[in-house]
């Protein structure tokens, strides 16, 4: 697809609409094993980015997402800031052109991304963290064939989340709680689900 200026600007409208609707869930869920600040601080970033969703559309989509990643990373606390800054900085720097955008291409940069997150963070996939939802969630677009690939990538983000529930934390403020880290579900990793859905369900509308 042709990622125009408006189409651009949608896109991250449409990300930043989704977590700001979430915040209080995404509070819920640190208040039971960490700061209760993840959604409060990611709401603090998006609407950052709101505010400056106009300016963002009017550059590239790689430029855009850098822009939106850089704003992240000044604008929220907490290790959230960082780490999902440097995600869509990352992704974006490594797109390119995004006239010529292919599936490999975007996997590619959302690998890169996604070792960022992982020096950055110290962290991997069963830690219960954000990771354990990007990871299967890239093999599922990597793997994925077929018409359904959005509909599959967006099944899979959501069971991954989930599984952060039984999970006991080794990252994170909610590592110091041990095994009473399990029965919750980790908010990056609820957050990460949020961002991968609005993104897969705006290119469902426009595919």
């Amino acid at each position: 697809m042709n990622f125009d200026r408006r189409t651009t600007r949608e896109l991250v409208q449409a990300i930043a609409d989704t977590v700001i609707a979430a915040a209080d869930e995404l509070t819920e869920l640190d208040r039971a094993i960490g700061d209760a600040d993840h959604g409060v601080n990611l709401e603090r970033g998006f609407r950052a980015v709101l505010a400056k969703v106009d300016s963002i559309g009017e550059q590239p989509l790689d430029t855009a997402l850098g822009e939106v990643g850089r704003t992240l990373i000044m604008s929220v606390g907490g290790a959230s800031g960082p780490l999902y800054g440097k995600l869509f900085a990352t992704i974006g720097r490594d797109l390119g052109d995004p006239r010529e955008l292919t599936r490999a291409r975007i996997v590619d940069a959302c690998q890169h991304a996604i070792e960022t997150i992982r020096t950055l963070g110290r962290s991997d996939v069963g830690d219960k963290t954000m990771l354990d939802v990007l990871v299967p969630t890239l093999e599922q677009l990597r793997a994925a064939d077929g018409a359904d690939v959005l509909e599959e990538v967006c099944r899979r983000a959501r069971e991954a989340a989930a599984a952060t529930i039984p999970m006991a934390a080794r990252r994170g403020r909610a590592s110091f709680l041990g095994e009473r880290s399990r029965g919750h579900m980790d908010p990056g990793a609820r957050s990460s689900e949020l961002i991968v859905t609005a993104v897969c369900r705006f290119l469902e509308t426009r595919v």
